[in-house]
């Protein structure tokens, strides 16, 4: 340690302080070893860390989480919802620059005409892609589509289920694509995850000045008391809690939001996959995730609702934000 600090002073400060981050960065990913191969409880991890429980879940769960879905990509592409179409509309517009057909109307919102060259057609960048959801949505459409995507597994599913798409590793925090190079940047059910503040410098310059950036989550609606009962079974380790009306701010202006109400149809099994590809579920002790699966079981051959049902209606709420890049571009 002394030959660390040296003399002491600034630079002595400077050189411990390069040691701890290292060796901050060393046991994050130890901890994030041993929470997804599920070798350690938050018990054990907080006693050998000199914290509580509560403390080293609080510290380091979210990480774990935000990289835990490889773990569960195929439940995730089974078990997630899509998003409304009126929500897709809303964020991406047809028309957006100048994507029209030859007699000025918005094109069709099922199919782009073929004679439209790639040159007319809306860049759009789906960042922190997961399997595709958005991304299919978004082809479907005749967008021109690149999704960006930090974890393999869950590239490996997207690749498979939107080969019109180019697939990137990357994330949204250092976003490998050139500057000014697309017209909308998406993101689904993923901003919470993000460095807020470093993935809207990076969006601001992948995108062209008066761009727009547009955020969407799919939010179970417990006004329905068989979802508030899910939900209170899902949380009982722990409430998750993400904001879905993210404040942007500059370099981004005009800010809108939409909520829109739906419902998604499933089967028990689709219903059982979305919870198990929840990154709270994904990183909890196998005994303890086992145990919530089968409390799910129960609630589903239990419930009025629900019981000697093989298809079931999904209510969700649909938030969305979408902004503009000012003129003048990342500032």
């Amino acid at each position: 340690m002394a030959d660390i600090v040296g003399a002491g002073g600034i630079d002595g400060l400077a050189r411990v302080t390069k040691v701890l981050t290292a060796l901050e960065a060393e046991r994050a990913e130890l901890i994030q070893q041993l929470r997804s191969q599920r070798l350690a409880s938050w018990d054990e991890i907080g006693q050998a860390c000199g914290m509580t429980r509560q403390g080293a879940s609080r510290r380091w769960s979210q990480e774990a989480q935000a990289t835990s879905f490889g773990d569960a990509a195929a439940a995730y592409q089974q078990g997630r919802p899509p998003y409304p179409a009126s929500a897709v509309d809303w964020l991406v517009p047809a028309n957006e620059h100048g994507l029209q057909d030859f007699g000025g109307r918005a094109a069709s919102r099922n199919r782009v005409p073929e004679a439209v060259s790639a040159a007319q057609r809306t860049r759009v960048l789906d960042l922190g892609a997961g399997t595709g959801k958005l991304s299919r949505l978004l082809v479907d459409r005749g967008f021109e589509v690149t999704a960006v995507e930090p974890l393999a597994e869950m590239r490996e599913q997207l690749a498979a289920s939107v080969p019109q798409a180019v697939v990137l590793d990357g994330t949204a925090e250092q976003i490998p694509v050139a500057d000014g190079s697309f017209d909308v940047v998406v993101v689904a059910q993923a901003w919470h995850w993000f460095d807020a503040a470093k993935a809207l410098r990076e969006a601001a310059r992948v995108l062209v000045p008066g761009g727009t950036l547009g955020l969407v989550w799919n939010v179970r609606d417990q006004s329905e008391p068989w979802v508030a009962e899910l939900d209170r079974i899902l949380h009982q380790h722990g409430p998750q809690v993400m904001d879905t009306h993210p404040d942007l701010g500059a370099p981004f202006e005009q800010a809108e939001r939409l909520e829109v109400r739906w419902e998604h149809q499933l089967t028990r099994a689709d219903l059982l996959a979305m919870v198990a590809s929840r990154s709270y579920v994904i990183t909890l002790p196998e005994t303890e995730r086992t145990e919530l699966l089968n409390q799910v079981t129960e609630l589903l051959d239990s419930h009025l609702d629900l019981r000697g049902r093989k298809h079931l209606t999904m209510p969700y709420l649909t938030h969305c934000t979408r902004a503009r890049l000012s003129e003048a571009g990342e500032s």
